[in-house]
């Protein structure tokens, strides 16, 4: 059985829809990454439509210490899917001033404790993240910035992850099946 499925995409790839269709479970933990933003509409739109598309027997938690929840789950627990990985580094470039070039150290660990909760989740777990490394070099050094570290935790969860797809237009590429090194 598949226990870690990471699941890759770009915007509006489908990503998400897709990775809560892997799960069938009626009990399932939802863990949502994103931060609200007082005043930013569009923002809160966008996480009422993920909530509305949700089964009601789901369960959400907004928990923004990842690895801990990841670390402490137990085989006998619900499914975690986590949507999404990138909204969970854009908190931790945040709490550490990367953004303005401080706390490299800081973001490092915490990207280093959410690989290795990963490889020790115990329940089903399923990560969202975004696909960033298949564009143009952003023009900001707060873009580059987000674009490698994202980048990089990609791969290192790819690593401890049985299954890795890839979503184009809507359709999973799968990257390594369960079991499996790749297609």
């Amino acid at each position: 059985m598949t226990r870690r499925t990471l699941v890759l995409g770009g915007t509006r790839s489908g990503k998400s829809a897709h990775a809560e269709g892997l799960l069938t479970e009626a009990a399932v933990t939802y863990v949502a990454t994103a931060r609200r933003y007082p005043g930013d509409d569009d923002w809160d739109r966008r996480i009422a439509r993920h909530v509305e598309r949700r089964p009601g027997t789901w369960t959400t938690v907004e928990s923004p210490d990842l690895p801990r929840l990841l670390g402490t789950a137990e085989a006998t627990d619900p499914p975690l899917l986590v949507d999404d990985v990138a909204t969970w580094l854009t908190g931790v470039l945040d709490d550490a001033n990367a953004w303005e070039g401080e706390g490299a150290d800081d973001v490092e660990l915490a990207c280093k404790e959410l690989v290795i909760a990963t490889g020790l989740c115990r329940a089903r777990l399923v990560l969202v993240s975004a696909e960033v490394g298949l564009g143009v070099v952003p023009s900001t050094r707060s873009g580059r910035l987000f674009r490698d570290h994202l980048g990089s935790l990609n791969a290192r969860l790819a690593e401890v992850c049985d299954e890795v797809l890839l979503l184009v237009a809507g359709i999973p590429l799968t990257l390594r099946e369960a079991g499996g090194t790749g297609p």
